[in-house]
């Protein structure tokens, strides 16, 4: 029960930072210790935010379906699995996207 009220706070925290991309008028970053983009070197600075926004919208979806799995597996092995997938896994996808957007959005 603890590890869903915990996740689901951290799934609040995920939807909260997209939203904020998706509304942020300045290019924005992907959290990973990298500064944002200069404004000047982001060609569609809208598209730019409403991909990465989305993006840390779906990783809160994820988060969620993983507690929702958790539940439906009950205490077995494959909840293991089912975690680290939802948390672990699912952030792969998303650097390799964010390195998508920099090569389709930024100029050098």
């Amino acid at each position: 029960m603890i590890y869903c009220i915990v996740m689901g706070i951290c799934a609040i925290f995920m939807f909260g930072i997209g939203l904020v991309q998706i509304k942020s008028r300045k290019p924005v970053a992907f959290y990973s210790g990298e500064m944002p983009p200069l404004e000047e070197k982001v060609k569609d600075i809208n598209a730019w935010n409403k991909k990465h926004g989305i993006m840390w919208i779906i990783y809160g979806m994820v988060i969620v379906i993983g507690i929702f799995g958790g539940f439906m597996v009950g205490d077995s092995p494959l909840l293991v699995l089912i975690y680290c997938g939802c948390l672990l896994f699912s952030i792969i996808p998303m650097v390799l996207y964010h390195k998508k957007l920099v090569r389709d959005y930024i100029t050098e």
